[in-house]
Order: structure tokens, then sequence, then C-alpha cells
């Protein structure tokens, strides 16, 4: 007996698991496309990180292409960019004295190319990080390791430290973060493709901030900073004030000024 019909059958099965999954796909992006229309339509009424925070007032409208920095402190050398767009496309690495500078926005890969820089540099005592924020994942390796190095974290006056910066900032052996400079975070997109069954979505989501949260218990920092961060849409921006830097310990000792 021929079994042309039960391999007909098959084909019949297995394009219809792909039909289904072509259609799960549509749907979902089309509820992603459907749920960002209103920020598209109405953005964010935020103040922009340019306008002084106080306590109770401290979420800001954020793009990391078009945020204003803040002044430079009286003193403080002037820098190349008055704007986070102008900043470097992925970290970039500048070693004065026994500080190595991080500036730029964190790009996929940066984790990598930063412990090859690791390696290259002896006697470091210190990295300044100047940042958007970008690549979590990214972050998280280069905080890791910037403790096993036993490297002390900095964001000197008027720079920025927004997004996924603050766990790079984490993980110094001691934090501080100088005067007028900001420190912000907000939720965070892990990488993965949202044409996705939604339980395998949410499921990464879900990992990545499990993730994060073990990070942060792991660099000594209290883990109600994800509060403000899982609170806080993509298109703003939670700065933190000192009272809660000092709180969460992302500065330790007399960290901030």
């Amino acid at each position: 007996m021929s079994d042309a019909p039960k391999d007909w059958d098959a084909r019949r099965v297995l394009y219809a698991v792909l039909g289904l999954q072509l259609i799960m796909a549509a749907l979902l992006a089309g509820s992603d496309v459907l749920g960002a229309l209103p920020r598209l339509a109405w953005p964010s009424s935020a103040p922009g990180v340019d306008s002084p925070v106080a306590p109770g007032d401290q979420t800001r409208r954020y793009a990391p292409r078009d945020t204003p920095l803040p002044p430079r402190a009286p003193g403080a050398p002037e820098r190349p960019y008055r704007n986070s767009g102008d900043m470097p496309k992925r970290l970039e690495f500048l070693r004065t004295g026994d500080t190595l500078h991080l500036t730029g926005q964190i790009a996929p890969g940066d984790d990598a190319r930063f412990a090859k820089q690791l390696e290259a540099e002896e006697g470091l005592l210190r990295a300044a990080i100047n940042s958007p924020g970008g690549s979590v994942r990214d972050a998280l390796a280069i905080g890791r390791a910037l403790r096993a190095a036993g490297l002390e974290t900095e964001i000197e006056a008027g720079d920025i430290c927004f997004s996924a910066c603050p766990y790079v900032l984490a993980a110094g052996v001691r934090r501080a973060v100088g005067e007028s400079a900001q420190v912000g975070v907000h939720q965070h997109y892990f990488g993965k493709n949202t044409v996705l069954p939604a339980f395998l979505a949410v499921s990464d989501i879900q990992s990545g901030q499990g993730d994060v949260m073990e990070f942060l218990d792991d660099m000594g920092v209290d883990i109600r900073l994800m509060r403000p961060a899982l609170a806080t849409p993509p298109d703003e921006i939670y700065v933190l004030v000192e009272e809660e830097l000092r709180e969460w310990r992302l500065v330790t000792g007399d960290g901030a000024e």
C-alpha cells in the first residue's frame, strides 16, 4: 500500500502549523503596532532632562539621540559634544592617569571590546562612565568585568549615566557621582524579536529582569532601584536624586557630591 496519503496528511499538518504561526506572528506584530500608536500620536509630555529635578518630580522626557547634556561644572574641561546624539555610537575608551574613561552608547559587542581593553591596561584604579545607555546585556557583562578587576566607578561632574549605564556604575567597588551629573533608569528591551508567541516574549523579558536583579544583588545595590526602572516607559527617564543614590547604594561613602 502506498504511503502517499500519509505523506500528504503530514504535509497538510505541517502547512497548517506554519500557517497558524504566521497568523500568530501577524496578530502579535499588529498588537505591537497598535500598542505603540498612543505613544507615537501623543509623545511624553514630561519636561526635558535639562529641567531641574526634585524629589517627586523626577520623570523626564528622554530620547537617546536627542538629549541635551547637563551643563559642565565650573572648572570642568569642555566636552566635544552638547547632546547625547553627538556622543560615540559605541563605547570609546580613553585612559588618563589611573582612570579609564568609557564614553558613548553601549552597543552589542562592547562587552568583548571592554574585556580586551582591560587586558591591555595595568595600574587602573577606576572607570569613569559617560553614557546614554544601550545594550543591557553588554552593560551587565561590562559590570561583572569591572568588579572582577576590583575597579571603582564614577560619573564625573556634569556627565550622564542613563538607561543601562547605571548597571556599569553599580559594579564599582566604590561608586561616586559628581556634581550636576545625572543618573537615570527606565524600562529596557532585551534584544529579542517581538514577533514571538506571547508567552515566549514575556518569558524573555522576565528572564532579563531576573538577570538584572541578580546582578544588582551581587553588586550590593538595593534592588528597589528596579521599581522606578520598571515603572518608567522607554521614552522617559527617571532621574535619581541624591537620597536615592545613597539609600539604594548606587554611591558609596562620600560618593555623591
